[in-house]
């Protein structure tokens, strides 16, 4: 088989490979409209939002057909997260065919680790954070003050955070294959170790709201899990070591 007919067979297969992605994201889509329903899944989404509210306080919709929307958004963004592993399924069987074999073995466990760590950042945004973020923000809101937020503003607001929390869970990932790669030693990472605390309290700053305790939700995990990958890391590294026949670099050097 010549280059172009190989290349051409590799983007019939990704083609197929996208297709069968849509596909399971439109059928969970539908699954979701119609059970719980759109409506529904939002009102699960507000619901931190709406314990810390006043009694008697609601959301608003400000635009003509914002109330049909968002919900439609958030419905879509649930079937996407229902089928991200079928998703990331179909990403692996396409470019594992061109991997060798101790590249399988690490990447696997990578495309594995990391979107449970992407589901866990998630999960934490909504069950820990987003109740006191918004009690905080309640109390300290002037009692003159009558809120009433805004369904689409809260929608972006959820999706920010939800990415920010997600990708900051990824840490550990990201350090592993630093290491795995030999960009960096693990000493190395451990040695810059306060200038990368300083540049996630920076990071959280800037993608979380204006108060200390959302800034302080997101910068101690990802303090943690940087530690967590630096210890993870040091596993990777030793069986590197002591599995890669072409690693003979002299440790003493």
């Amino acid at each position: 088989m010549s280059d172009q007919e190989t290349f051409v067979s590799h983007l019939v297969e990704l083609r197929q490979r996208l297709v069968h992605s849509l596909i399971a994201i439109g059928v969970a889509l539908g699954v979701l409209l119609v059970w719980p329903g759109a409506g529904a899944i939002y009102d699960y989404l507000a619901l931190p939002l709406m314990r810390a509210l006043p009694e008697g306080a609601r959301m608003i919709a400000t635009g003509v057909i914002t109330p049909f929307l968002v919900p439609l958004k958030v419905t879509a963004m649930a079937a996407f997260m229902l089928v991200l592993p079928y998703v990331l399924y179909q990403a692996w069987a396409f470019v594992a065919p061109g991997l060798y074999e101790h590249e399988k073995r690490l990447a696997l466990p990578i495309i594995v680790g990391s979107t449970v760590l992407f589901f866990c950042g998630v999960a934490f945004c909504y069950f820990l954070v987003f109740g006191r973020v918004f009690a905080f923000i309640n109390e300290f809101a002037p009692k003159s003050i009558t809120p009433a937020p805004d369904i689409e503003a809260y929608l972006s607001f959820v999706l920010t955070m939800f990415l920010a929390f997600g990708l900051a869970f990824e840490i550990p990932i990201v350090v592993i294959i630093l290491v795995r790669a030999g960009v960096v030693s693990v000493q190395k990472l451990a040695e810059i170790r306060p200038y990368v605390v300083l540049g996630s309290a920076v990071a959280a700053a800037v993608v979380t709201p204006p108060d200390v305790v959302s800034m302080l939700a997101l910068l101690i995990p990802m303090c943690l899990l940087y530690e967590a990958g630096l210890f993870l890391a040091r596993f990777v590294s030793v069986r590197r070591r002591e599995t890669d026949p072409l690693d003979q670099t002299d440790p003493a050097r």
